[in-house]
């Protein structure tokens, strides 16, 4: 049996949400935010290291990457 909790959000907010949520049930619409904004996360994170490395920085960290793949074994 699953244990459930109640979460207090001012009423505008739930009904805000609830247009969005659809037929999702609470706990599924609300790691499927979690994900979206953990994905948002990291893609703004790449692409501000986009911003700051050069081309060369990039490509040799490819090379680098593609050297330890080349490289790597388990003992």
């Amino acid at each position: 049996m699953r244990k459930y909790t109640t979460i207090r959000v001012p009423v505008e907010v739930k009904k805000r949400l609830q247009i969005i949520k659809g037929n999702k049930t609470w706990g599924d619409f609300l790691l499927e935010k979690y994900s979206d904004s953990q994905q948002l996360k990291g893609k703004e994170a790449f692409d501000e290291l986009r911003r700051l490395l050069s081309k060369e920085d990039i490509e040799a960290i490819r090379e680098s990457s593609k050297e330890f793949r080349e490289k790597f074994a388990l003992r």
